[in-house]
């Protein structure tokens, strides 16, 4: 045991020597391989960053909530032709299902929303993602105020001209001073502010913080949302302890029978889970993942080629070397780990470069973007073992010929 030990230490020096005396060729060396970390590690962390934004987003949502909308969420069989004849689902369906179908924890109309400008004074707010919902929308994305109230079903139904803002709506229009009571300007008319949404951060999309809400009725008084209007959706949060399975069918059986759809005719709706909807954004982040390993391979593929190719050289330059070692009694395996190790350190060193760089992108993505990038631990380590891999395949072939070398042949070529 101590004389492999010894073995190593040995060639871990001999390597480390060598790498120190050429050092324009590490440079080079370890340029390849830290584009090809880095770019791995960046995507794949950009994508995890990507991935928990996403679910953050959503984790106020119940998976069981249910959309009821003329649009499919995620892939469907239904041709285009046949999806775009679909009636719209207007604020009739919402008022009918809501009536008429039991153990509703909450349901809410929403109308697809659009941007606005706001205006407050002399200070205007531009691009704000305003959503016309009805009020049921506090209890289903289970929404928190710091200050003031959302509007009430009373409010809600006559379409009342109140407005609850997100907090960087609020701050961009009012600054410091209190919103509630304000008179803001949207959709060029006057709303009166009520209430104000708990800051959530910043993600990738609209942030909660930057969006509004007013009553969907509000809205419709100027805004077409019927079946030749702005589409709009029913959202549904069922019953906790209820049956999904037989809560949609119920859901399906009553809508179908309101829209007078005989036993032989497809739907035209779609029930789109939020159960659907997450398994379907794992798909795109697995693609995403998949997208990403395939073109930084390539990156490392390069880097691996430029340590293996630095090998060979480095082999040719101390064939004399090598010679008069094997001559003076070194070991077959003595100049294979020497020389393993020297492409091993040379790619982990690269590797280590790499990760740095990716972290240090992070730090300032989280400054300047106020968005949360993760850099793992367990991509850390993809990031070490990558490298110290790409390290062992690319310095294998360069160390096993330079051990197999005949001290005799070795010392005469080098001379």
């Amino acid at each position: 045991m101590l004389v492999y030990l010894r073995l190593f230490k040995e060639s871990f020096s001999f390597a480390i020597n060598a790498l120190r005396n050429n050092k324009l060729r590490t440079f080079l060396s370890l340029l390849g391989i830290t584009i090809g970390i880095f770019s791995i590690i960046a995507v794949l962390a950009a994508v995890d960053s990507l991935d928990k934004s996403i679910k953050d987003q959503l984790s106020g949502l119940d998976k069981n909530t249910m959309y009821l909308t003329k649009f499919s969420f995620g892939p469907t069989d239904v041709p285009r032709w046949q999806r775009d004849n679909f009636p719209q689902t207007d604020y009739d369906d919402f008022e009918y299902i809501e009536r008429n179908v039991p153990d509703i924890s909450a349901i809410a109309y929403v109308i697809f929303g659009s941007s606005q400008n706001i205006k407050y004074e002399g200070n205007t707010v531009t691009g704000v993602n305003v959503t016309p919902v009805s009020n049921g929308i506090y209890d289903i994305e289970s929404l928190k105020l710091s200050d003031g109230r959302f509007y009430n079903e009373s409010e809600s139904k006559s379409g009342a001209n109140v407005m609850v803002v997100g907090s960087g709506t609020a701050e961009n229009l009012f600054g410091n001073s209190n919103p509630i009571g304000k008179t803001v300007r949207a959709y060029g008319r006057k709303m009166t502010v009520i209430g104000v949404l708990k800051k959530m951060g910043n993600g990738l999309g609209d942030s909660p913080d930057e969006k509004a809400f007013v009553p969907v009725n509000f809205v419709r008084r100027f805004q077409n949302g019927g079946s030749d209007g702005i589409p709009g959706a029913i959202i549904i949060k069922p019953e906790n302890d209820v049956d999904i399975g037989a809560f949609e069918a119920v859901l399906k059986q009553k809508y179908r029978a309101y829209r007078g759809l005989k036993a032989d005719e497809p739907d035209n709706f779609f029930v789109n889970k939020m159960s659907g909807m997450q398994d379907a954004i794992d798909g795109i982040i697995s693609g995403l993942n998949f997208a990403g390993w395939i073109i930084s391979g390539f990156s490392l593929l390069v880097g691996g080629f430029g340590i293996a190719n630095i090998m060979f050289v480095s082999v040719r330059e101390r064939t004399s070397l090598i010679g008069i070692q094997k001559s003076l009694g070194a070991k077959n395996r003595f100049i294979l780990f020497q020389f393993l190790f020297e492409a091993v350190i040379l790619s982990v060193l690269g590797g280590f470069i790499g990760i740095v760089m990716v972290w240090l992108v992070s730090l300032i993505a989280n400054a300047a973007l106020e968005f949360e990038f993760i850099l793992s631990l367990s991509n850390i380590f993809l990031g070490f073992g990558l490298s110290t891999f790409i390290g062992l395949i690319s310095g294998i072939i360069p160390a096993i010929s330079a051990s197999q070398l005949d001290p005799v042949e070795a010392i005469r070529t080098g001379m």
